[in-house]
């Protein structure tokens, strides 16, 4: 069965950490790039960080520096390390799997909200 499941969201106050975590069924993991992405209300939809199968990672501007991706194959589970978060990081967080490359992810998961108050 084709799965990804986030956990980790919640609430914290600006400068804070979380880390979420995704974890993802294993015929997901093997083959295909996960990327993390958010969507705030009124906003379209971008990506904060993506690593391939071979642990390269992509960041936009926005992020880097803050955010960390990472993957335990062991467990198949990608995790993302938010730290110095800023109320403008408050969105739904999501994540997908499929090539960071060509921008395309056929799966997605459900969504973990992460709201950072001021």
């Amino acid at each position: 069965q084709v799965q990804l499941v986030e956990s980790g969201g919640g609430l914290v106050q600006a400068g804070g950490s979380l880390r979420l975590s995704c974890a993802a069924s294993l015929s997901i993991f093997s083959r295909y790039n996960i990327a993390w992405h958010r969507q705030a209300p009124g906003k379209q939809r971008e990506l904060v960080a993506g690593i391939g199968s071979g642990g390269s990672t992509i960041y936009p501007d926005s992020v880097k520096g803050r955010f960390i991706i990472s993957r335990d194959n062991a467990k198949n589970t990608v995790y993302l390390q938010m730290n110095s978060l800023k109320p403008e990081d408050t969105a739904v967080y999501y994540c997908a799997a499929g090539s960071i490359a060509t921008r395309t992810y056929p799966y997605w998961g459900q969504g973990t909200q992460v709201t950072v108050s001021s």
